[in-house]
């Protein structure tokens, strides 16, 4: 996609920015001397790991928040003298985008057209641009809360651009959306960029993302670490990234004594092996990686800006923490037949067929991934698996018990992790930790032991009072995932538990996934970022209530492999099966 050239002053130039906060004993500096600029008429990614100072700096662009020190210029006016004049010429999209679900799209539009000062004379024309930019026209008179997620995000980057803007600030937009919709909103950004000539500024934690903008900014704790094309970062990795696969040993394994050989810097689960980068350009040795002659085939892949990211927080002194060994408990098998075991199950809301007669079986500690569109019903598959909600019509076995007559006893052994982190905002990280004990039904020394273990365990000791509405999104999963391990459970339910973290809170997550495998726990895990799925032994791929494929990731791919493409990614593979899926969904959905 080529980007219109510009020779034109910067849209946006930051000169030793600096912004802290303080709140509960605590200073914190969000930003601390940023300087940068961005291009006009090209879309720049802000790139960096949860607490880097990326949704500070559009707060400050937009006018919300007033820096402490330093200045910025956006379009030529000086953000802290002149706010309004800046503000009616940019559109801000912040990550969790205000639309008012009980309001219908086109009521939306006209609340924010009222909000925008948009003459009514001019709101036809404009609307009409919008939706069929969007293609929500057949949606108007649908409520935003009935909209699937990527439909949301639509229309938020709509109610944003109801007036004309120069200038558009896109706080991680495709945060929670399924491939399909993420590929759709980069193609309205680009028509954007190359049909109307806005500045794009947008923050994401999908470094694939990265790779689609022109320029990107590197911020690490505040500061701006570099800045430049992607490309620049990336080729500065070649002759350092390796996929190794072995045939002796499962993936969750090759990829433990992978990340523990002296010259790895990253490893990553990928297809049937594990994905390295070196810390030198060198090819190594199966000697070098900890195996024997035979035991590895080493095959040396094209590198990606992903591995220029994490080796740059490497250098900038982020360790990698070595892999969780596993504790030696074993889950052991109290009941005959499969974990889960899921037999034509069905869920209506109303006349909304929200699951529609799906089976699948996820076998004692198996990681199944439940991937699939917005509004597949993957999350209301999750909720009858936990007995949070009946099924309309179908059979449901967990842990052996027949969840229409003891769910009670099944959730005994379930653990939770819901989709937006069930913490209670207002507690802090220790009384959300004893509470979600003693919900557990673990009191005493136990419940003590027990809290003790999740502050240790998940570096939370120092954060222990911190109210964990105020931790970073990284730490909030962290305690997310420890309340739901508190009682051992010997299942684990994830419902998208990475969406919006950054790559190295991504692999730090996985880490304990991949130790809790080996310990034979049970997990079934909902995502939209389809390199994460590649860690699950199986996937079952829904669409619409349905089962569109069940199998291997490597079994997916294959099945999805063309002359034009023969080599699919899991990401290429499941927007192929979406799209055979539903080549008529708007009409459909429409009617």
């Amino acid at each position: 996609m080529a980007y219109k050239a510009t020779s034109q002053a910067p849209a946006l130039m930051f000169s030793e920015v600096r912004k802290g906060f303080s709140g509960g004993g605590r200073k914190v500096t969000a930003l601390d001397g940023v300087s940068a600029s961005v291009k006009r008429g090209v879309v720049t990614g802000l790139i960096g790991p949860d607490a880097a100072g990326k949704t500070t700096l559009m707060r400050l662009v937009a006018g919300l928040l007033l820096p402490d020190e330093g200045e910025i210029t956006a379009l030529g006016l000086n953000v802290r003298r002149q706010p309004l004049e800046v503000q009616s010429s940019l559109g801000y999209m912040p990550q969790r985008f205000g639309l008012y679900e009980d309001l219908t799209v086109q009521e939306n539009l006209d609340l924010y057209a009222d909000l925008q000062d948009l003459a009514p004379r001019d709101r036809p024309e404009r609307y009409e641009q919008l939706m069929h930019l969007t293609g929500l026209a057949p949606f108007t008179g649908r409520l935003a809360g009935a909209l699937s997620g990527g439909m949301k995000q639509k229309l938020g980057l709509a109610c944003s651009l109801v007036r004309p803007k120069e200038l558009l600030l896109l706080d991680e937009p495709t945060v929670g959306v399924d491939p399909l919709s993420r590929r759709e909103l980069w193609e309205i950004v680009y028509n954007l960029v190359e049909e109307q000539g806005v500045t794009v500024l947008l923050s994401t934690a999908y470094l694939d993302e990265a790779e689609r903008c022109q320029e990107v900014i590197l911020m690490h704790q505040g500061k701006v670490l570099d800045q430049g094309k992607p490309q620049k970062f990336t080729d500065t990795m070649a002759g350092r990234s390796f996929l190794v696969t072995s045939p002796k040993m499962n993936k969750r394994h090759l990829q433990r004594m992978l990340g523990e050989a002296p010259p790895v810097l990253d490893a990553l689960i990928l297809g049937g092996g594990v994905r390295v980068v070196t810390k030198q350009a060198q090819e190594p040795t199966a000697a070098d990686l900890g195996g024997e002659g035979g035991d590895l085939s080493i095959k040396a892949v094209p590198p990606r800006f992903e591995d220029s990211f994490v080796a740059m927080l490497r250098e900038q002194g982020q360790e990698a923490a070595p892999p969780l060994q596993p504790s030696g408990r074993q889950c052991s098998e109290a009941w005959e037949g499969p974990v889960i075991e899921v037999k034509d199950l069905k869920r209506r809301f109303g006349d909304f067929m929200a699951v529609d007669g799906i089976s699948f079986v996820v076998e004692h500690g198996e990681v199944l991934g439940l991937l699939g569109a917005n509004g597949a019903g993957k999350s209301t598959t999750f909720r009858m698996l936990c007995g949070l909600l009946p099924p309309s019509e179908g059979q449901l076995q967990v842990a052996g018990h027949n969840l229409r007559k003891a769910a009670a006893q099944a959730r005994q052994r379930i653990g939770y992790m819901a989709q937006r982190f069930s913490l209670y905002a207002n507690l802090s990280v220790r009384e959300n930790l004893r509470f979600f004990a003693s919900v557990y039904g673990l009191g005493g020394q136990r419940r003590r032991e027990r809290v003790d273990w999740a502050l240790e365990e998940f570096e939370l000791a120092d954060l222990a009072g911190a109210t964990s509405g105020e931790l970073p999104l990284g730490y909030k999963q962290r305690l997310a995932l420890a309340t739901a391990l508190m009682h051992e459970p010997e299942i684990i339910f994830l419902d998208e538990p990475t969406s919006g973290v950054d790559p190295l809170a991504r692999r730090e997550f996985w880490r304990r996934i991949n130790a809790l495998a080996e310990e034979k726990v049970t997990v079934l895990v909902t995502t939209h970022f389809m390199e994460e799925a590649e860690y699950c032994d199986r996937v079952v791929i829904m669409d619409r209530g349905k089962v569109l494929a069940e199998g291997t990731p490597e079994e997916i791919k294959l099945a999805q492999k063309t002359g034009e493409n023969p080599s699919p990614t899991l990401e290429e593979a499941f927007i192929s099966l979406i799209e055979k899926n539903q080549p008529n969904l708007q009409k459909e959905q429409a009617a």
